[in-house]
């Protein structure tokens, strides 16, 4: 809306636009937060707010936008109403801002761009700034100075500066160091000075400024140098910045002193005296001069040459190498050859004065010539050298020697001299032929090079060696050896990814490509192991689980590069250590138990099972109860659970425990289980009677009552369950008139009139009733003594009472219900459905099965009829004697744990 509104406006008032455009300049220090006051546009530019110069008069509010949010609008923060310009949560920094000038910058919509600024070393932000409403609206240009503050520290471009000075540079020589320390900070903060740590006595630093302000140090020399004495001196350069506090950066400074040619050859000795026989042989080694020169390269470049005083017979008899100062004969002794020679030499060295040394020679006259050697080389010989395979064969030949006198006078022998596994030996039948040969198999790892002599000498004494030296050649006879037969490897389980082993280590003695060893995983070799060929770094790929698989065990092979090549095989062992990563398990996670009631304080109820798949003490596992722990108790070592009480039903019938297993492990792990109890039921509670309520209690029976009438019940119950609550009913004792006249229904404890009462059956009857259950081993029972007064009224009552409170004489006549089919009866069935049988058989022979179905279902229909009418019988077993009535109230019963 501000750009539609500016469009349309604009062209109208283009004029009152750029004469009312301002300019406001602010400065801050780079690095400051958010949140900091740069200016307030409407102080400064004293605009009227609110409340001002005209209180009474009303005034549109101010406000301020930014005509564009370029790169300077990110730094700061415009209040739209107020005007105030605060530093923004991103942070100036001065020399990102101007780097692209290197000093003096502007930045204002999304360029940068120089600027002639006061000082060169501004760097501004700028702002447009738009100021509505219509009435004072202008354009406010705000130019923001950023501050240097010394956040910097110089740094040199390179950690190690080299510099070369000539050792005879002269005192107060100068020379640039090429890379000077930079410090991106400007003014004081920039670098303003450079000092060596350790100056030696020899060097200091200097500083140079240049018209554009770059400072560059220079080294100069302030003593003498001599690179004979010392070649290079190593110290620190340091840059120090003018902030406060100052800054510094370093870098190290070798300072190399070059060579010049400031020594000449020098020899050791002034004089050599030299011996040599007349009969000496052309190319015999006669002496070697030797010169130093202290400096380097070509300024101790040396040769040698003759001095002009030598004569020419001593120059062609005596050869001197210009490069090595090696004296040789050159032409044959004869009897004019002088017996004295003065080799005058010179050490010749660039722009120096020659070196000289003096070599006398002395030929001693041989009236007689020495014995020769002749070779004749059988193996492989190359300048003296023969070279011999270390597989080769006891005996080998290496070559033949033919010894004789020249002037054929006098007797030879030769004989070998040296060490090594050979031997020289007569080659009969030939005269003064000897061989050379091997006595033993050569080993190149043992010793790769001997150095032997044939010596000959005659019967004059005169000797002539004869030197060979015998090569070994390395042949692939040598296995890689591992450095340990047998590896033994441990990590912990979970590993990550590509975990290190171990580095296998094997040598091989044989040298080059026969030496040089490759790793190889055996074929027993799990697929997720790995093995550096070259390195024999042993990795593993996966995570290991030692509850998986705990040790493993597989063979490795180091293999040479010789052809055939050779290998050796170790054998590496690695276990896998326990980590504590698995919890308890349960066998099940629900269990129950069916314990008896009454069972015994601490007695076992059940073993609660749980493993732990890990080892050692992360797979220890203690239980323990969470709940019930006042009557329950869980043996932790065993995982027995047992009841610190005698459980009964009747309070409790079942308890439902949570058991927690915790293993070893730091940190532990834990899991639970849940335990269900159920108490079984065993017959530990005799009948309640709960009516009659008293035994002396009656009711009265009117003579008129029919037989088969209801006269009342016996109601009583169990707080057993089962058959131990199943509960029958009888008369186990009678008094009256006529006491048979009433019967008790065994199932409902009814009981009805069976006969009509007569005039003669008038009185007082007393029923012992027995409510007994069906409990196992043994049921219990309880009585309870049933009045009923015959008579049409009750006219007395006060002698009811006392006829009640008599103690009855009553003969016992148990009536036990009959609750099971009697054997006798399971034969009658059986013998009466025989013949449905064996119609239905006769019928149908082809379905003899089907048949023999049906008839087992209709004998069972009709045994069940049979129980039913079985369960109405009474059976009176008479017992004998009396009874106590109080004690027939309740029989104690003993219970034995099931």
């Amino acid at each position: 809306h501000l750009l539609l509104f500016l469009l349309f406006v604009g062209p109208f008032n283009c004029f009152a636009s750029y004469s009312r455009a301002t300019e406001l300049f602010y400065s801050l220090n780079e690095g400051l937060p958010a949140g900091v006051l740069i200016g307030s546009l409407a102080r400064d530019l004293r605009l009227p707010v609110a409340g001002g110069q005209h209180p009474g008069a009303p005034q549109p509010p101010l406000s301020f936008t930014l005509a564009s949010r370029g790169l300077g609008g990110q730094y700061v923060q415009l209040d739209n109403r107020s005007g105030e310009l605060h530093t923004s949560a991103v942070e100036i920094d001065r020399e990102a801002l101007c780097v692209e000038s290197g000093g003096a910058a502007v930045f204002g919509g999304a360029a940068a761009v120089s600027a002639s600024s006061p000082s060169p070393e501004s760097c501004l932000l700028l702002l447009d700034v738009l100021v509505l409403p219509q009435e004072y609206f202008r354009l406010v240009k705000v130019k923001i100075a950023i501050r240097d503050v010394n956040d910097n520290a110089p740094r040199f471009p390179v950690p190690h500066i080299r510099l070369s000075v000539p050792e005879n540079a002269p005192v107060n020589t100068r020379l640039a160091i090429e890379h000077p320390a930079l410090d991106p900070d400007v003014g004081t903060n920039g670098v303003q000075t450079y000092r060596l740590r350790e100056n030696y006595g020899v060097f200091t630093l200097d500083v140079e400024e240049n018209e554009s302000g770059e400072r560059t140090p220079y080294l100069i020399v302030m003593g003498a140098l001599d690179r004979e004495t010392r070649e290079e001196y190593v110290t620190v350069i340091v840059a120090e910045d003018g902030g406060t506090p100052p800054l510094v950066g370093s870098a190290t400074l070798t300072i190399g002193i070059s060579d010049i040619n400031d020594n000449c050859p020098q020899f050791s000795d002034s004089q050599l005296n030299i011996t040599l026989y007349g009969n000496s042989s052309l190319g015999t080694h006669v002496a070697t001069v030797h010169a130093v020169d202290v400096d380097l390269g070509s300024n101790a470049q040396i040769t040698y040459s003759y001095s002009q005083k030598v004569p020419q017979p001593s120059r062609d008899l005596f050869h001197l190498d210009e490069s090595t100062g090696a004296i040789t004969l050159s032409s044959k002794v004869d009897g004019d050859t002088p017996r004295l020679h003065r080799l005058i030499i010179l050490g010749n060295g660039p722009g120096c004065i020659p070196a000289v040394i003096t070599v006398l020679v002395t030929i001693i006259k041989v009236m007689m010539r020495p014995p020769e050697v002749v070779p004749r080389f059988i193996a492989n010989e190359a300048e003296g050298v023969v070279y011999l395979k270390e597989l080769e064969p006891i005996n080998t030949p290496i070559a033949f020697f033919t010894i004789k006198d020249p002037d054929e006078k006098y007797k030879v022998n030769c004989y070998l001299d040296g060490d090594g596994p050979f031997r020289l030996s007569p080659y009969k039948p030939y005269n003064n032929e000897y061989l050379l040969e091997t006595t033993k198999p050569l080993d190149y790892e043992t010793q790769q090079l001997y150095e032997i002599s044939v010596v000959a000498w005659n019967s004059e004494g005169f000797h002539v060696n004869k030197i060979i030296k015998v090569q070994v050649l390395d042949d692939n006879d040598n296995s890689p050896v591992f450095s340990q037969q047998l590896i033994e490897l441990t990590i912990e389980e979970n590993n990550v990814p590509n975990a290190f082993l171990t580095k296998l280590h094997a040598t091989d003695a044989d040298s080059g490509e026969r030496g040089q060893v490759s790793y190889f995983l055996g074929p027993d070799a799990p697929s997720y192991f790995a093995l550096d060929k070259t390195t024999g770094v042993l990795t593993v790929s996966t995570q290991l689980d030692r509850e998986e698989k705990e040790k493993y065990r597989y063979t490795v092979k180091a293999v040479d590069s010789g052809f055939p090549p050779r290998e050796s095989i170790a054998t590496v062992t690695i276990t896998v250590l326990d980590k504590n990563d698995n919890s308890p398990r349960f066998i099940n996670k629900d269990f129950s138990f069916f314990v008896p009631e009454n069972f015994p304080g601490f007695g076992e109820i059940g073993v609660i099972s749980v493993t732990d798949a890990d080892a050692g003490q992360n797979g220890w596992v203690a239980l323990s109860v969470l709940n019930g722990s006042d009557i329950f108790v869980i043996d932790t070592g065993k995982g027995v659970l047992r009841a610190k009480v005698s459980l009964d039903r009747e309070q409790q019938s079942s308890y439902v425990l949570w058991i927690e297993a915790v293993d070893g492990g730091d940190p532990a792990l834990s899991s639970t289980a849940k335990i269900t109890i159920l108490l079984l039921d065993i017959n530990d509670n005799p009948p309640l009677v709960l009516f009659p309520q008293s035994n002396m209690s009656y009711l009265l029976v009117l003579p008129s009552t029919l037989p088969g009438s209801p006269i009342t019940e016996v109601y009583a119950v169990d707080k057993d369950t089962g058959m131990n609550a199943v509960i029958a009913y009888s008369i186990i004792g009678r008094r009256g008139p006529r006491p048979e006249s009433f019967r008790i229904d065994p199932k409902t404890g009814n009981i009805t009139l069976e006969e009509s009462l007569m005039q003669n059956d008038y009185g007082l009857y007393r029923l012992l009733v027995k409510v007994s259950d069906h409990g196992y081993p043994e049921p219990l029972h309880s009585t309870v003594m049933v009045n009923l007064f015959v008579n049409d009224t009750v006219s007395n009552e006060s002698y009811i009472e006392s006829l009640l409170r008599k103690e009855p004489d009553i003969s016992i006549e148990e009536k036990q219900p009959q609750i099971s089919i009697e054997p006798t009866h399971k034969k009658m069935e059986s013998a009466s459905c025989m013949p449905t049988l064996v119609v239905l058989s006769v019928i149908s022979l082809g379905s003899i099965a089907l048949v023999t179905g049906m008839g087992i279902y209709i004998c069972l229909r009709k045994g069940k009829k049979h129980h039913r009418a079985d369960e109405n019988l009474e059976v009176q077993i008479p017992l004998n004697g009396r009874i106590n009535l109080h004690m027939l109230e309740k029989k104690p019963v003993e219970i034995s744990n099931i």
